[in-house]
């Protein structure tokens, strides 16, 4: 299964299938999982890592906005979907420097998905006019 291939079936897409927007929705689904699983093993953590785990679902959940977003096709809205993409590079930013701070094998994980998705967005808001 892929979700290009969903895209690219939808009738208004034709051959304008924006590989890297298809790639950035693809990596926002992904990263708002790592997020929302950091932020689990986050709380379970001794520390306080109230930080965190906010920072880290603030991030899951513009993260899981910006994927369905961006694999909506029909009557699109590319002033939304640009201001999306900038939130979600933003978040991802975020949640990166804030899990950065911390050693725990999961917080590297999570910054590391974090950084990834911010370039796929990045790279995608570059496609979409």
């Amino acid at each position: 299964m892929s979700i290009e291939k969903m895209i690219h079936l939808h009738p208004d897409v034709g051959q304008d299938l924006n590989e890297a927007l298809a790639t950035a929705a693809r990596h926002s689904m992904l990263c708002s999982l790592f997020c929302t699983s950091c932020a689990d093993a986050c709380l379970a953590e001794e520390m306080d890592m109230r930080q965190c785990v906010r920072t880290c679902m603030d991030c899951a959940d513009i993260c899981s906005a910006t994927a369905h977003l961006a694999v909506r096709r029909t009557g699109q809205n590319v002033e939304l979907l640009r201001a999306q993409l900038e939130i979600c590079i933003k978040a991802c930013e975020t949640c990166a420097a804030e899990c950065g701070k911390h050693d725990h094998e999961h917080c590297k994980l999570c910054a590391t998905m974090c950084r990834e998705c911010a370039d796929d967005c990045r790279k995608a808001l570059a496609t979409v006019h």
